[in-house]
Order: C-alpha cells, then sequence, then structure tokens
C-alpha cells in the first residue's frame, strides 16, 4: 500500500454514472498542477474501471484503484501533462 501518498486534492462523485464521473474527474485533473495527486471517491463500478483508463489515455498516472467497502472505490491519479 502506498499509504505515503498524500493527495493534493479530493473529490467525492458518489451517486454520479457515467459519463458524468469521468467529466468530473477530469474537470477536477484539468485544474491541478502537473505532479499533484487527486484522490477521487466514487460508487459506480462501470466508473472504477473507465476512470483510469480514461486518465491514462490521457497521458495521467494511476497510482491506485481500491474498493474500500462493499459499494466504494478510491481512485489516486497523479497529473502527469496538461
Amino acid at each position: 500500500m502506498e499509504e505515503d501518498i498524500k493527495p493534493d486534492k479530493k473529490i467525492n462523485i458518489k451517486g454520479l454514472v457515467c459519463p458524468y464521473t469521468f467529466v468530473k474527474a477530469k474537470l477536477a485533473v484539468e485544474d491541478m498542477e502537473v505532479g499533484q495527486v487527486i484522490e477521487i471517491l466514487l460508487d459506480y463500478e462501470e466508473a472504477s474501471r473507465s476512470i483510469p483508463k480514461s486518465m491514462e489515455d490521457h497521458g495521467q498516472k494511476v497510482l491506485k484503484v481500491e474498493k474500500i467497502n462493499d459499494t466504494d472505490w478510491i481512485l489516486l491519479i497523479r497529473k502527469e501533462k496538461e
């Protein structure tokens, strides 16, 4: 576990479904500086797969995808490029 990673920003997109989950995540990442890390909390299983894939497609680094309980996932993503 990479517990030493402290996110610079956290967003909670629980209750949202695609495509709103990705739109919210993408906008949040766009607001960050390169090198910063965002923690995304979500409860939509599809998004736990689609957001990391989309972020990598856009050149960002997925540090962690973790199911934390029966309904929720945490994603950690580092902004690698504008």
